[in-house]
């Protein structure tokens, strides 16, 4: 009700400027800058995605893995610069804002779209929360596993039970998912960002040093893991899994219309998205190079699917315990930048339905010293928990990192990186139909969508793999 009565009173005032307490729309005054937004993207973008890269590059090899990185990366930026034009319907500077993604479809597309839309993106926000979930119980075992080899010499071969670990994330995420929204979680973000930065620099390290104590041998092939290793049909799905693995690590548009609603203005929020895109998909190239190639150059063909957890038990250990210890911070707050958009839509939802209701609208004040107080809502408190609970059983359900992380960038890489961002720059712009630049974006959408095609198929093929050999609530590890 409350966003409700702030749209209609910013339909009567001047789009061009605002106040110097709130803005055009007759929102609260936005603060970010292309540092916040740049913590943001960076926390979202090299999330546990990283961990496979090594993996992925083996499949493919030393000449197509760098090189199937670099052209994901550029596809993520360039379409993400289409999608932030569109943050604003009509005038860049003065027009109507969009608040999340699928109002954006809305605006732009509409009809059954964003229906679609709605479906797709939720759908694979709520995915991501499950991937995050499961990434995180691998890296706090690993730490433990590590800790209990170097112990015993080697000869305790330390197995455990992922499900406490996923339930301990769970517990944390119920106490972190009571944040209000979006705009309060800048904190978070950097400090899961200065963790991203942690674990990829001690990810390095150790493979530098594992590379080194081999008297600096490169492993690997040009054309990846050989034939007899693996057999003709594995390596086909193997590759095509890699696919959607390259695609995850650079899954982040399906929130960036959210993060570009917390960036002040002037300067436009367009261009201060751009520079924090680029920023941001600059520096995350780089570690994924890093991280890719360098555990393959010290693994070859025998590189894990995660890689911090895969060979977690060797020397340095202290070093491996560092960069599992800021990936589980990380994911604390990759998850919460995740899942506040989706938080937002169904309580919005729910305040529509239900203007009245003081269970979903009324916010309990509570004190707390030397702070603002915090505002507790019932309805919030409810079904937030409720969500991070179905999201921690299906992990346990569903404990396959790897390939959950292949079918997750496959399903949700065109439609939301690609196709979207492309149909409203189309209709944004008022490209005609069958003109060079409609055509020459079309092509470009329908490469990126057998892309897609390729990489689910090869990560529904590992999953059914994994589920011949699987037990509900006994994975061990």
């Amino acid at each position: 009700m409350v966003q409700n009565q702030q749209e209609a009173f910013s339909v009567d005032m001047p789009r061009t400027g605002g106040s110097k307490c709130f803005d055009d729309d007759g929102r609260i005054k936005r603060t970010g800058s292309v540092w916040t937004a740049s913590a943001h993207i960076i926390t979202a973008v090299i999330g546990s995605g990283v961990l496979s890269l090594a993996w992925a590059t083996a499949q493919l090899g030393w000449l197509a893995g760098p090189v199937v990185m670099l052209l994901f990366s550029i596809v993520t930026y360039f379409t993400s610069t289409l999608l932030a034009a569109c943050y604003r319907s009509g005038d860049p500077i003065s027009g109507k804002r969009n608040y999340t993604y699928m109002d954006t479809v809305r605006s732009n597309l509409g009809g059954v779209k964003v229906k679609l839309c709605g479906i797709v993106q939720y759908l694979n926000l709520f995915g991501v929360a499950i991937g995050y979930t499961i990434a995180s119980a691998i890296s706090m075992m690993a730490i433990k596993r590590s800790n209990c080899f170097h112990k015993s010499g080697g000869k305790d071969p330390c197995h455990m039970n992922s499900n406490p670990y996923m339930i301990a994330f769970g517990l944390v995420q119920i106490i972190f998912s009571q944040i209000p929204d979006f705009d309060q979680l800048w904190w978070l973000s950097i400090l899961a960002a200065v963790m991203s930065f942690t674990y990829s620099s001690a990810e390095g390290n150790y493979l530098f040093v594992l590379v080194s104590s081999a008297n600096g041998k490169v492993k690997g092939s040009l054309t990846g893991i050989s034939i007899g290793a693996v057999t003709e049909t594995q390596k086909i799905w193997r590759s095509f899994q890699a696919l959607g693995d390259i695609a995850f690590a650079y899954s982040y548009s399906i929130i960036l219309i959210e993060i570009q609603d917390t960036v002040k203005s002037p300067p436009s929020e367009e261009k201060t998205m751009k520079k924090a895109t680029l920023v941001s998909v600059g520096v995350t190239t780089m570690f994924y190079m890093l991280c890719g190639c360098m555990g393959y150059a010290a693994f070859g063909d025998m590189s894990p699917g995660n890689l911090l957890t895969g060979f977690g038990f060797y020397n340095p250990y202290w070093l491996l315990d560092i960069a599992n210890a800021a990936i589980v911070v990380h994911l604390v707050g990759a998850y919460q930048v995740y899942c506040q958009p989706l938080f937002a839509f169904i309580e919005r939802q729910a305040s529509t339905r239900f203007p009245d209701s003081d269970f979903i609208a009324k916010d309990i004040k509570i004190p707390i010293p030397g702070f603002k107080p915090f505002r507790l809502n019932f309805f919030r408190l409810i079904w937030r928990t409720v969500f991070v609970i179905i999201t921690t059983l299906i992990s346990m359900l569903l404990p396959f990192f790897n390939d959950v992380v292949g079918l997750l960038g496959a399903l949700g890489f065109w439609p939301l990186t690609v196709y979207f961002p492309v149909e409203m720059y189309i209709e944004q712009k008022k490209i005609p139909r069958w003109s060079t630049q409609w055509v020459c974006l079309q092509v470009f959408s329908s490469a990126c969508l057998i892309v897609s095609i390729a990489a689910a198929a090869g990560s529904i093929a590992g999953v059914v793999l994994d589920l011949k050999s699987y037990k509900p609530f006994q994975s061990n590890y």
